[in-house]
């Protein structure tokens, strides 16, 4: 009878090649002595350990890869990022639209007494049109720009030459406007299924505007299948308050309603599995339709009640079916849809309404439809570049935290930063408390980033928007100002000894391209800029011995902030690091012509 071999002992904590080969040759000794004595490494056992190791080896790195992904502080793949971001509700837009102001002009004829222009050809510019910039961009109409206002700024545009009476009037207004076209795609829908899904294989998608399908109903964007209600806003007609409130916001149930989702180069939307059969619930929401339970019980259990679940429902909304579904969105013609001042001025589709056409000459009508100019006073720009992977980290952490809603300082920060792309997109954001404000006031300082990827002021439109956003978001009694951050812009002087084996411009190119790659990334708004580091980036360089000297100073003129800012009153004693004001940005905004060296 054979002998039992006693249990044998397993060390686990071997992970790679060479520690798990070392343990099987030591295993295949100790418990194989007779079967096993071929160590050397041309041997057929030599194979098989190899072969075990090696397979041993890559899947403890899948183990270890698996396990960092699972959490956001250690992912590195950025769709498994986003995906941790989802789980914590935040919502993710690589592509984001401008947006910014055009001044828009037209020319009308004169009246019959001269005494002004006829405004009877004074039209309206209807929402929708559509403006190219010098570099491809297209930018929309948001609203309808009426050239009938008396608030515009009219001049005499031409005069006949001999009488010097005014022949024809300019007339100024202005528009806000918003990247990209509408574009539609249609989609053919079967036989009713569960969460139906389409996808719009768009790279370029900002902005999903609407949703209808065959019959004319229409499907609603929420944040989350299960919201069903939306607020809707409704025009005022009460003369005595509509100046101040020109709309009045509603709640209303949407039980055909979907979510976006971005993958990739294409954008998702998904809808819920109910169908008509169930929908018995009404458009406007009702106080007796909140959600609280009143069966046999003669009480009600607290709840936290959301209000954007007015009316319970298992299904998420109504699903389509046998129907054709309409699907206009908003695509940005350019990867990089910023405009510099006065590059919008082309016009590519233009929608005019006059009061009353039957009554104007055809002739006159037409010529004042090709008088229309545009042009941009001020940059549109936005944040154009796609957040990093620790930017991404950061923005999905503060989302986990604010729940929604704006406390900390730390909370504002976050809703700025991931403020949906249809209000536009800003670099740096920084939140300070003021504490000279008897109001509490909480300043707001951001920065945006133009075409070159350098630091430029944030215009009126985005800040507006930026506030907008906010106040959904704060509490009552905060008071919070939009200003703009102090970019100080910084160039660098540096020496370093080179070794004797290498050539010195390709010494230096190396330490320029180490230099143009440490800069690339933005600083924060507050964050000091090391010195030390720049030792350190040097010193690390291939062929360079040590280095001597790291000079940094305010770099101004044409081209550069105006900022003033004293470089050596804000360095520490020790040399090592110039500390940014709350306020301060610092950008080295060219390092090709911003930083310069010596080798010896």
């Amino acid at each position: 009878m054979a002998e039992k071999r006693q249990n044998v002992k397993i060390n686990y904590l071997s992970r790679d090649f060479t520690s798990i080969k070392n343990q099987l040759v030591e295993h295949a000794r100790r418990y194989y002595p007779d079967t096993f004595r071929d160590f050397s490494d041309a041997g057929f056992g030599a194979l098989m350990i190899d072969a075990v190791s090696y397979i041993g080896d890559v899947l403890s790195f899948y183990v270890d890869y698996q396990a960092n992904e699972s959490f956001l502080s250690t992912a590195i793949e950025y769709d498994n990022i986003i995906k941790h971001g989802d789980a914590v509700g935040f919502k993710y837009d690589n592509i984001r639209a401008t947006y910014g102001q055009v001044n828009l002009y037209v020319k009308i004829p004169a009246n019959s007494s001269n005494t002004g222009p006829d405004l009877t050809y004074a039209p309206k510019l209807r929402a929708g049109s559509t403006f190219s910039a010098t570099n491809g961009s297209l930018f929309t109409l948001l609203e309808d720009v009426d050239f009938f206002d008396s608030t515009n700024e009219v001049v005499v545009a031409t005069t006949n030459a001999s009488t010097g009476i005014p022949v024809q009037y300019a007339i100024k207004t202005i528009g806000q406007v918003v990247s990209g076209e509408l574009r539609e795609k249609e989609f053919e829908i079967g036989n009713f299924s569960r969460f139906t899904t389409l996808t719009i294989q768009d790279t370029n998608v900002t902005e999903i505007i609407s949703v209808f399908d065959s019959e004319g109903r229409q499907y609603y964007e929420v944040d989350h299948l299960s919201q069903n209600t939306i607020y809707i806003p409704i025009n005022n007609s009460d003369t005595t308050t509509n100046v101040q409130a020109p709309t009045i916001i509603k709640p209303f149930i949407v039980p055909r309603r979907f979510v976006k989702r971005r993958l990739g180069n294409s954008t998702e939307i998904t809808f819920g599995y109910g169908s008509d059969s169930q929908l018995d619930t009404p458009s406007l929401a009702e106080a007796r339709d909140l959600v609280l339970n009143l069966h046999s019980k003669t009480y009600v259990t607290d709840k936290a009640m959301d209000p954007t679940i007015l009316i319970k429902g298992d299904k998420f909304g109504v699903g389509p079916s046998n129907t054709t579904l309409r699907v206009t969105y908003r695509s940005n013609t350019k990867q990089n849809s910023n405009a510099t001042s006065n590059s919008v001025n082309q016009i590519s589709a233009p929608v005019f309404q006059f009061l009353n056409p039957d009554t104007l000459v055809s002739t006159t009508a037409a010529t004042v439809r090709g008088s229309l100019e545009v042009t941009n006073p001020d940059p549109i720009q936005g944040d154009v570049s796609a957040p990093t992977t620790r930017e991404l980290r950061e923005l999905i952490s503060g989302a986990h935290s604010a729940q929604n809603r704006a406390v900390t300082a730390e909370d504002f920060k976050t809703l700025v930063l991931s403020m949906p792309a249809k209000f536009g997109g800003i670099k740096r954001c920084a939140v300070i408390q003021d504490v000279d404000s008897n109001l509490r006031n909480i300043n707001i300082y951001v920065v945006n980033q133009n075409n070159a990827g350098t630091f430029e002021t944030t215009n009126t439109i985005l800040k507006e928007n930026i506030k907008t956003w906010l106040n959904t978001k704060r509490m009552i009694n905060d008071s919070v100002d939009i200003l703009d951050a102090k970019v100080v812009n910084l160039a660098i002087r540096f020496s370093a000894i080179v070794t004797n084996n290498e050539s010195k411009s390709v010494v230096y190119s190396r330490i320029q391209s180490r230099m143009n790659k440490y800069f690339s990334e933005k600083l924060d708004i507050g964050e000091s800029f090391s010195i030390t580091d720049l030792y350190s980036l040097i010193n690390r360089t291939q062929g360079v011995i040590d280095a001597i000297f790291v000079e940094v100073f305010q770099q101004t003129g044409p081209g550069y902030a105006t900022t003033k800012f004293n470089v050596k009153n804000n360095t520490t004693p020790d040399g090592r690091m110039i500390i940014a004001p709350k306020n301060v940005v610092f950008e080295v905004k060219f390092p090709q012509r911003d930083i310069k060296g010596t080798l010896t």
